[in-house]
């Protein structure tokens, strides 16, 4: 399980939004001034990001907790976010241009690459009910595991 320490800025029925705080180490890093990342968290700011989550532990707006999603759930979802549309381009890459050198010998490169776009287009469209389902899907869905102890910093 993957934990993330947040607030709860609003409960909806079931689900809870909460705001967790970018996870960067730059302030303590040495080589920031050579590094892209830094550079772009100076660009955009530290802006918080808030989420939807399961609140399971009854917690309230303005409470410290612990959300969680599980590896594997990260991982599947990671990777149909990458591999879909990629797989779809290359597929559909490849049947354009064994359909072009069939269809069309002098166009086959023409077909290659609309094919390459259909493809594409196709992985897209599966990503996006993909994450239809998945946004009913509980396995997908982080979770609120347990309010956060105040430290005494």
């Amino acid at each position: 399980m993957i934990e993330e320490i947040g607030q709860v800025v609003e409960v909806q029925g079931d689900y809870a939004w909460v705001e967790t705080g970018p996870a960067t180490s730059c302030g303590s890093c040495s080589v920031r001034k050579g590094c892209g990342t830094s550079v772009l968290a100076s660009l955009f700011g530290r802006r918080r990001s808030p989420l939807r989550a399961l609140n399971r532990a009854g917690a309230r707006a303005g409470e410290q907790v612990v959300i969680g999603i599980s590896e594997s759930s990260l991982v599947r979802g990671s990777l149909a976010v990458y591999m879909a549309p990629l797989a779809g381009l290359l597929a559909g890459a490849v049947a354009g241009r064994y359909i072009g050198m069939e269809l069309l010998p002098g166009h086959a490169e023409l077909a290659s690459i609309v094919g390459a776009v259909t493809g594409l287009l196709a992985g897209l469209a599966w990503l996006r009910f993909f994450s239809q389902a998945s946004e009913r899907d509980e396995r997908y869905q982080p979770v609120i595991l347990r309010h956060q102890i105040a430290t005494g910093r």
